[in-house]
């Protein structure tokens, strides 16, 4: 990879996956199917590679184990397929996150592109009108945040390049895909041009609304420190993103807040 993460995690194409160094854990991943995502898809008839990407939630070093425990804060790593999922580049399907019930909060994310680049498309919500929209895009390295309750999906912006990221999420982590799919995907498609470039095409499932599109800032208020990577700031500082589980600790941070 082009950017080191902290943790000794090689990641795998042939077949998807990822190995762990002897100091850290992680499970088997999980696959998500073509099939699985078809519902969110600008064609869901299309082709495209089988299975679309790998992932594995609850990753980290060994030593830290029981404090991620303690914390209700999770580290998972996703990688993608290289391809295209018909005039579409390779992406997840979209979903909010599920209420924790410890923290009464639909929490947040914190993203980190870790091969490729990346776009986290998101949106204020996943009703008929979906409020603001923001497609931001990163590369290896970039950290970028979802808001609590927000609707989102990750879209690889290079269909040549298999994406990698890693995630922060809450431990009791629960996806919610039922209005998502009831609207055939969210507010926004990424489309491939003739020329293999993005183009936003708006779904029409949903009332008009305006994209906003930009690169990743520098989170600051949240705490977050620019080109650090997002493990290593749990490692010096665990209670530095207990946010990411205990959302209310930040609640005036979150209204209005812009990605």
């Amino acid at each position: 990879m082009s950017f080191d993460p902290g943790l000794d995690i090689r990641v795998l194409q042939n077949p998807m996956g990822f190995q762990y160094g002897p100091s850290v854990f992680g499970p088997t991943p999980e696959y998500r199917s073509l099939d699985s995502i078809r519902q969110s898809l600008h064609n869901p008839s299309c082709n495209g590679p089988d299975p679309v990407y790998a992932i594995a939630m609850d990753v980290g070093k060994r030593h830290h184990q029981a404090e991620l425990e303690k914390r209700q804060l999770l580290f998972g790593v996703v990688t993608y397929a290289a391809g295209r999922l018909g005039n579409e580049p390779i992406r997840s399907q979209g979903h909010i996150h599920r209420v924790s019930s410890h923290s009464g909060w639909a929490p947040p994310e914190v993203y980190e592109i870790w091969r490729g680049r990346g776009i986290v498309y998101m949106q204020e919500f996943a009703a008929d009108y979906p409020g603001r929209c923001f497609a931001v895009t990163g590369e290896a390295g970039d950290v970028i945040v979802v808001p609590p309750g927000w609707a989102h999906a990750t879209i690889s912006a290079d269909w040549q390049t298999p994406l990698t990221f890693a995630a922060w999420c809450d431990r009791e982590y629960g996806f919610v895909y039922d209005q998502v799919r009831a609207h055939r995907g969210l507010a926004w498609y990424a489309l491939l041009d003739e020329c293999g470039g993005l183009r936003w095409c708006r779904n029409e499932s949903y009332l008009p609304s305006e994209l906003r599109m930009g690169a990743p800032r520098d989170y600051r208020e949240l705490g977050l420190q620019k080109g650090t990577p997002i493990y290593a700031q749990f490692e010096r500082e665990p209670a530095a993103i207990q946010w990411v589980s205990n959302p209310v600790l930040l609640e005036e941070k979150w209204v209005g807040f812009t990605p």
